[in-house]
């Protein structure tokens, strides 16, 4: 067995810059024997290829339903009755029951829409006397969950209280807390899903209580429980840090925010270049092998954790040149933000919507914006699966 790397050891300057730390183990090796932060003991995969190879192996499984294993989306509840805690077969029958409602068409419909939310808080964040915001509080977690929570049907009364779940859930606190919030949110939607049946209309919700295959194939209850749990949450989670981070990366690179000013042609390839230089997941969540299994030459036992470092693999200099550098101008395709194979995001069309339209929008109403921090004192999200600070604080010519 070789040595365990402790990443828990390295602190908060990992929370705050892994790359530097996923650069070293790269060029040991595309996989390792880590133990993370606050959490177990498992085998990291670092390297680009290893990771696109871990992520399409069958002998690891995001089933953990009736594993026997323990780890934290080892939850029986019914939120993790989903694709993304599924496999083929299963897995291939959500995925396809739930994509067609939510198709390349249905986002682009969505496109009026996000551009008035985006509008309307922009009006309200821009109105500040004093030139200054959060831009996490005042656009960047507002836009996508207001658009998820619409297509979802989730009343605006209980959106703050389901940022406060989702929260706990993806950068958790304790295992109480987890614990409670998953039981919150179980209940929420349960309720939620009911009212729905009930009084149905033309939303996402009642379309997926309703949807059907060619042959008759329906949603359980309890899978329509555990994919309402995965829109909601990967609906807003991820595009909350791809915007912070995003735009982050521009006011620190300020000859690229020049050139995306000057040019905003450019607009789709950076906002490809950011999803690959910060994107907002790290890592993919949790799976296991279920047999012995070869990545890259080693040897992972059977019944063992892996993590798949997403962010160390679209900063691997194997596929990338100069990967540390942000260059809205380089082709960035072959990234891992947004994972590879079955489990490939079902909602990026819809992230990469809201984040052009979100930037464009901020840009072009703000031609001064600026950090107001000093980005060395900036907190950031717990955790290995969401990666982005808590706060942005900018500031403009009022």
């Amino acid at each position: 067995m070789r040595d365990i790397v402790d990443l828990g050891a390295f602190g908060a300057d990992f929370t705050a810059d892994p790359y530097k730390y996923y650069a070293k183990l790269r060029a040991q090796g595309p996989v390792h024997r880590v133990r993370i932060p606050d959490g177990p003991e498992t085998w990291l995969v670092v390297g680009h290829e290893a990771v696109r190879t871990a992520l399409t192996d069958p002998r690891i499984s995001k089933n953990w339903r009736g594993s026997g294993l323990l780890g934290e989306t080892g939850d029986e509840s019914a939120l993790f009755t989903n694709m993304l805690d599924a496999d083929p077969p299963h897995h291939t029958r959500l995925r396809k029951l739930v994509a067609k409602e939510f198709t390349t068409r249905r986002v682009e419909a969505l496109r009026p829409r996000v551009q008035q939310i985006t509008d309307e808080l922009l009006d309200t964040m821009l109105a500040a006397p004093d030139g200054r915001a959060d831009l996490v509080a005042a656009l960047a977690f507002p836009l996508p969950m207001t658009v998820i929570c619409e297509l979802l049907g989730v009343p605006s009364i209980d959106r703050e209280a389901f940022r406060r779940w989702s929260n706990e859930l993806v950068a958790p606190t304790s295992d109480e807390a987890v614990q409670a919030a998953s039981l919150a949110v179980s209940e929420y939607l349960v309720d939620l899903i009911e009212a729905t049946r009930n009084s149905p209309g033309d939303g996402l919700l009642s379309a997926l209580i309703r949807t059907s295959d060619e042959d008759g194939d329906q949603l359980s209850r309890e899978e329509v429980v555990g994919t309402a749990f995965l829109l909601l949450v990967a609906g807003h989670e991820t595009t909350v840090s791809l915007l912070s981070n995003g735009v982050r990366a521009l006011l620190q690179h300020p000859e690229q925010l020049a050139a995306l000013r000057a040019d905003y042609s450019l607009l789709d390839n950076a906002v490809e270049e950011m999803l690959r230089y910060d994107g907002p997941v790290a890592t993919a969540t949790w799976r296991f092998t279920t047999e012995p299994t070869d990545i890259a030459g080693t040897r992972i036992p059977a019944g063992e954790n892996v993590l798949v470092a997403l962010a160390s693999a679209s900063r691997d200099r194997e596929r990338f040149a100069a990967p540390d550098d942000f260059d809205i101008t380089r082709d960035a395709r072959g990234h891992a933000a947004f994972g590879h194979g079955i489990h490939f995001c079902l909602g990026a069309p819809l992230a990469r919507l809201e984040a052009r339209i979100a930037i464009r929008s901020l840009l072009e109403r703000c031609p001064d914006l600026a950090m107001d921090a000093d980005p060395d004192a900036l907190t950031w999200r717990a955790g290995m699966l969401i990666r982005g600070t808590e706060q942005l604080p900018v500031r403009w010519k009022a």
